[in-house]
């Protein structure tokens, strides 16, 4: 008679906030794995609930207590992490039934309270966790995270009193971690961090040895080496750079772009361009020739495409400043833009600052970035129509073509044979997950996620291609 296995006792978990937090979900799900627990999709088939928390900003403070709340009340027995750990005080004075409490990154105490809470069940029948660990984002696609913390001080920004200052890990180790995601199945790496352009800093790029020679913990020679991965069909995957200072020693990654080891896209957090308000945010390189530096990256690499995201309506922006930070944006031209108004975060400096925008001011800002960056990005996105260009496969559906896009044309018309058209979406090289834009394909028959495919532009809006594979 068969042996009938246990079952383990079974994980459910909210991951909010950033990439970052969502890279500190994984390794606390594959550690849990490691200890022979099952992952639960839903509240109910859960023996114990995680919730990991954003901290950043008030409403994100708020969003966590109310995701908190929902496990209690949806299961009852909960463990919480994350950024918001470090304000345990407030989250035990409203829910004292919080089995534990713990801060970023603090992956063996919240194994521990797990264990505690719901102890595994021996199984030496089973290998529970897969090479590359467990993964809460697609198959083919990861996020890489190269360090922790941020040596900076922004004076609207409490990220390092909560995550500490940069902290580098190995570039062996992070390359050892990427050619185990790749030869998974990962066909692009994303790149994370606080501050990308200062990898290495604190351990003084102290080299290490990996495949027979030595690699640097810097940031240009992590790039090169990732670049120069391969999948298991041979393909070289995407390595995307996210979270990167404009430090004068990017300047030496616009090559390695030019050659194709990494893609041509840079997520750069400006926040601003006047020289007054990026003074009273204490940004660092705000002395910067940006806008020239710019054309230079764009010289040697035409195809760049950048990404940021800016402040407005934060104390002390006056007309003049907006109006410069719009005549700024105007002239760099970036591809993508995010923008934000102002909020007060408890415990950032910027709160003690005078003269705060009133809110419909904000509004007001806010609109005006959104309507300029949306032209902007349009008329790049017009500019692709009729080229081809390549794209990873995220989706794959069986959909009305009519249901997507702007003016679909010959988009609307079902194929004769049949009476739905398989659809698929995926981005360029320009697009990373979640936060850019999306490429729309019509007659995707064949092809499935992680794919790279060429697609022909046919069409697009302020936001999305659409085209056909070639």
């Amino acid at each position: 008679m068969a042996t009938k296995l246990p079952s383990p006792p079974r994980v459910g978990m909210v991951s909010l906030g950033c990439p970052k937090a969502l890279v500190d979900s994984e390794r606390i799900l594959t550690k849990l794995r490691a200890n022979g627990y099952d992952m639960s999709p839903d509240y109910a088939g859960a023996d114990v609930v995680l919730v990991n928390t954003c901290g950043f900003l008030d409403s994100a403070k708020e969003e966590s207590l109310e995701a908190i709340g929902e496990a209690i009340a949806e299961n009852g027995k909960v463990v919480v992490t994350g950024c918001m750990g470090k304000e345990a005080d407030v989250i035990r004075a409203r829910f004292p039934e919080v089995l534990a409490i713990t801060g970023p990154q603090q992956y063996e105490e919240v194994v521990g309270a797990v264990l505690e809470a719901a102890p595994p069940v021996a199984n030496p029948y089973v290998d529970l966790v897969p090479e590359a660990g467990l993964k809460l984002t697609p198959r083919h696609y990861s996020y890489l995270k190269i360090s922790e913390g941020c040596n900076h001080r922004c004076s609207f920004c409490i990220i390092p009193s909560i995550r500490g200052d940069l902290a580098s890990r190995r570039p062996d180790a992070i390359l050892r971690e990427a050619e185990k995601l790749v030869a998974a199945g990962t066909k692009e790496l994303l790149v994370i961090s606080q501050d990308t352009s200062a990898y290495g800093v604190d351990i003084r790029h102290q080299p290490r040895e990996w495949k027979g020679h030595e690699v640097r913990a810097h940031m240009t020679d992590l790039a090169r080496e990732l670049g120069m991965l391969k999948t298991p069909e041979g393909e070289t995957p995407w390595v995307r750079l996210h979270y990167v200072y404009p430090y004068p020693h990017v300047d030496q990654v616009i090559p390695l772009m030019a050659e194709g080891l990494v893609l041509p896209y840079l997520d750069i957090p400006f926040q601003h361009a006047s020289p007054k308000v990026l003074k009273s945010m204490k940004r660092p390189a705000n002395e910067a020739k940006v806008l020239e530096r710019i054309r230079n990256w764009r010289s040697i690499c035409p195809d760049m495409a950048i990404r940021s995201s800016f402040v407005v309506g934060f104390p002390g922006e006056m007309d003049e400043d907006f109006e410069y930070l719009l005549s700024w944006l105007e002239e760099a031209q970036l591809d993508r833009v995010g923008a934000f108004r102002f909020e007060p975060v408890e415990g950032a400096a910027a709160n003690a600052l005078p003269d705060h925008v009133p809110d419909e001011v904000k509004e007001e800002r806010y609109q005006r970035v959104m309507d300029l960056t949306a032209r902007i990005s349009a008329e790049k996105l017009a500019a692709k129509v009729g080229k081809t260009i390549d794209v990873l496969i995220d989706r794959v559906d069986e959909v009305a073509p009519a249901d997507e896009g702007p003016d679909r044309g010959h988009f609307d018309a079902p194929h004769p044979e049949h009476h739905h058209d398989v659809g698929a979406t995926g981005r360029s090289k320009a697009d990373a997950p979640e936060i850019d834009g999306e490429v729309h394909l019509r007659d995707a028959a064949g092809l499935k996620p992680g794919d790279f495919v060429k697609v022909l532009v046919e069409e697009s809006d302020e936001h999305d291609l659409f085209g056909v594979a070639v």
